[in-house]
């Protein structure tokens, strides 16, 4: 228990250095995708299952969580954002349990941002041809669970994001611990610190222009500075506790707070009904803390929900195929669907 409270301590200490944002440093991070979850179960809950998040979707949430898994899992996610704009979020994953208390997984997340018009001063209602932003992440995480009671994991993350002629690198680093405690392992508590990296910025071709400074003279090449941009940080705490209504049927209740270094902290809550291992339904509700009517707040704020059907391959096997749906409500937009496939083996 001393190693548990001091480990809590040690990443509340670390999360109040890393966090001194506020609302008035909204919009100066970049490289968003690293918030959006492309995994259809968390994302019913609203991304709040830091207490106990597991396999593929630890990888994004909570590395701690990657080995709480009974084997391998591999995880197909794709995510309408924000549905008519037209962006989606596609995802895959792998995560597995070693032979000892590690556990280690990856998975890549890419961008889909459509053909976008190409236009230039001289021809702004465009050229005839089309782009599209090439966002990718990877993530390689790593975790260790001491007597199935304390997890701890580290993530590193690549992140690339390029347009034409330009492009930016960056390495991020997501860490976690994970407690679960009681007679069936009712209650959980988790805590995440993630996006905390390198600075990146913009550089390439697509800076460089061709100016004609004196008449009749050939023109001359300028190169314009990129300014660096902050990764956008995030520190979150969360529980939930397990009621089990038969051997059976169980409800997990959970809470989180999401401390954002350049946002405004959020705080909400859900709950997930459970019916053995065979059908979970789930749902909840996110809050961000000083929102105001009309106002710049955050695009997720309200209700969310989602459903889980779990198949097995064959009567009797421990392996199962996964269906997840996961719908958020979002201010503009109709909303973002998030769906899933799961097989674990």
């Amino acid at each position: 228990m001393k190693k548990v409270l001091y480990t809590f301590i040690l990443f509340i200490a670390i999360g109040s250095l890393c966090f001194a944002g506020n609302p008035d440093r909204q919009g100066e991070a970049g490289a968003g995708e690293l918030l959006l979850n492309p995994w259809a179960r968390s994302a019913g809950l609203h991304s709040m299952t830091t207490s106990f998040a597991s396999g593929v979707e630890a990888l994004r949430l909570n590395p701690a969580g990657i080995g709480r898994l009974s084997s391998r899992e591999i995880y197909l996610g794709n995510t309408r954002l924000y549905e008519g704009s037209g962006l989606q979020h596609n995802a895959v994953g792998y995560a597995q349990r070693g032979k000892g208390n590690g556990a280690f997984g990856f998975s890549l997340a890419i961008m889909d941002f459509g053909e976008i018009p190409i236009t230039t001063e001289d021809q702004p209602e465009g050229t005839g041809g089309f782009y599209s932003p090439n966002f990718v992440n990877l993530g390689l995480g790593y975790s260790y669970t001491y007597e199935n009671k304390i997890s701890v994991g580290i993530l590193t993350r690549l992140i690339s994001e390029t347009l034409p002629s330009l492009t930016a690198f960056g390495l991020a680093i997501d860490a976690g611990v994970q407690y679960v405690s009681g007679d069936r392992d009712n209650f959980k508590l988790g805590i995440s610190l993630r996006n905390i990296g390198t600075p990146l910025k913009f550089s390439g071709e697509g800076l460089s222009r061709q100016v004609i400074v004196i008449e009749d003279q050939d023109p001359r090449k300028f190169d314009s500075r990129a300014e660096g941009f902050d990764l956008p940080s995030v520190l979150n705490i969360g529980f939930s506790y397990d009621f089990y209504l038969n051997d059976d049927i169980y409800i997990r209740g959970l809470a989180n707070f999401t401390s954002n270094a350049f946002s405004r902290d959020q705080i909400g809550g859900g709950a997930e009904l459970h019916y053995g291992d065979l059908v979970t339904l789930r749902g909840g509700y996110k809050y961000e803390i000083g929102q105001t009517t009309g106002g710049n707040n955050n695009i997720y704020t309200g209700a969310s929900a989602g459903g889980t059907i779990n198949v097995p391959m064959k009567k009797g096997s421990a392996n199962k195929l996964g269906i997840d749906y996961a719908y958020r409500t979002t201010s503009p937009f109709r909303g973002t669907h998030n769906f899933g496939v799961r097989l674990t083996f």
